[in-house]
């Protein structure tokens, strides 16, 4: 579990394929500072397990379906990477709750300064933008952030100051491609409404 606060902007090592598997390895400070293997880091909000770490630098697994739904397997070196540690059982949660889950990705359309704020304009794919609702949550690699608007084709959210020196979504240019969470209450409602016309269909 995570809450989409980021706590340090990485960078990537090396992203290679090692007989059937993918690794891919993140230089990062704070957050190995109590780091062990098997705990879980979120790369631009998914969730993955440490399998190698060094006072510098961790290694994770990449699975097919993680390379499927994420933007992880577009890495390129020194590309800047979200970094989030799990949350403590005592901890703070300053965004919302974030399983690390990544749902799909979207695509940066549009990008407009609004005094020392920076509004963004995101397209999924429609059964995501389904699920995202206005002053709602959505988690944008990694980072939890409250939805403006919704359109049939897009979502918009805003960026303070802060925030933009301490992710990386400010840097991306528009066309790239971003992991998206959407909000787990929305996918249950999700769920227990299709349950519902699935079993009225059969009666």
């Amino acid at each position: 579990m995570f809450t989409g606060i980021v706590e340090e902007v990485g960078r990537v090592q090396r992203l290679w394929q090692s007989a059937d598997s993918w690794q891919l390895r993140i230089a990062a400070a704070s957050v190995l500072a109590d780091v062990q293997l098997g705990h879980s880091i979120a790369i631009n909000g998914t969730c993955l397990t440490v399998t190698e770490f060094t006072p510098q630098s961790f290694t994770v697994g990449l699975s097919p379906e993680t390379l499927r739904c994420t933007n992880l397997g577009e890495l390129l070196t020194d590309a800047e990477v979200n970094l989030e540690r799990s949350l403590a059982a005592n901890g703070r949660i300053g965004g919302h709750f974030v399983q690390g889950h990544v749902d799909g990705t979207g695509v940066i359309t549009k990008k407009q300064p609004e005094g020392d704020s920076l509004w963004l304009t995101i397209d999924p794919a429609p059964d995501l933008l389904r699920l995202i609702v206005p002053k709602g949550y959505v988690a944008i690699d990694g980072t939890s952030l409250t939805v403006v608007d919704v359109t049939s084709k897009h979502f918009t959210f805003m960026l303070v100051a802060y925030t933009q020196t301490h992710i990386t979504l400010p840097r991306k240019p528009i066309g790239d491609r971003v992991n998206i969470e959407v909000d787990i209450l929305g996918k249950y409602v999700k769920s227990l409404v299709e349950g519902v016309r699935h079993d009225t269909g059969n009666n």
